[in-house]
């Protein structure tokens, strides 16, 4: 069985040193509005999470991606990394950004969506063969320039390597989910 005790707990903002501080000050007065989620065990190292966290706000609203799009390549890595907290966060932000609750579903059981719009389906394939294979094929990459650009391609490969990143410190950390909104469903084994 595995312990899910949150291991990089809050830390309560009046104990934080002076950098700490400047980093969670930063994040209060930013579009995140609060220091939560990855950004809550990276604040023990402020100078990443301040790199993290701007790098990630260049990523989620600077992006030439359309939202719908930047949340559903995310939504896809979490499911990939089974991360609940990237997942209670993003899935309501991918259904309001207009990504289909179907194929919202199929990606929360691990099955490639079978209805999504055709640049979706480009997003999901390029995002799950860069997770899979660590590259893309030829194919994969030109299909992926036509529909997005130069910019694009490398701000969807460079969205994929930060939730990447940002999930893989929420399960070392186990930080939990949101509350109130439905879990991950877990794969079959």
């Amino acid at each position: 069985m595995t312990d899910d005790t949150d291991r990089l707990p809050p830390l309560p903002l009046d104990r934080l040193d002076a950098d700490q501080r400047v980093a969670a000050d930063e994040l209060l007065n930013g579009p995140r509005k609060a220091v939560k989620g990855p950004f809550i065990a990276l604040l023990r190292s402020p100078a990443v999470m301040t790199h993290a966290q701007r790098l990630g706000a260049a990523l989620r609203f600077d992006s030439v991606l359309p939202q719908r799009l930047n949340e559903f390549a995310t939504l896809i890595v979490a499911r990939a990394y089974s991360q609940p907290f990237e997942w209670s966060v993003h899935r309501p932000l991918a259904v309001k950004a207009g990504v289909a609750e179907a194929t919202v579903q199929a990606v929360a059981e691990g099955r490639r969506p079978t209805t999504m719009a055709e640049d979706e389906a480009l997003v999901h394939d390029y995002t799950m063969e860069l997770l899979r294979h660590h590259g893309v094929g030829d194919a994969t990459y030109e299909a992926a320039r036509t529909l997005l650009g130069e910019r694009g391609v490398v701000e969807l490969t460079t969205l994929i390597g930060y939730f990447a990143m940002v999930n893989g410190v929420l399960n070392v950390a186990r930080t939990p989910p949101e509350p109130g909104v439905p879990p991950m469903p877990s794969l079959p084994a």
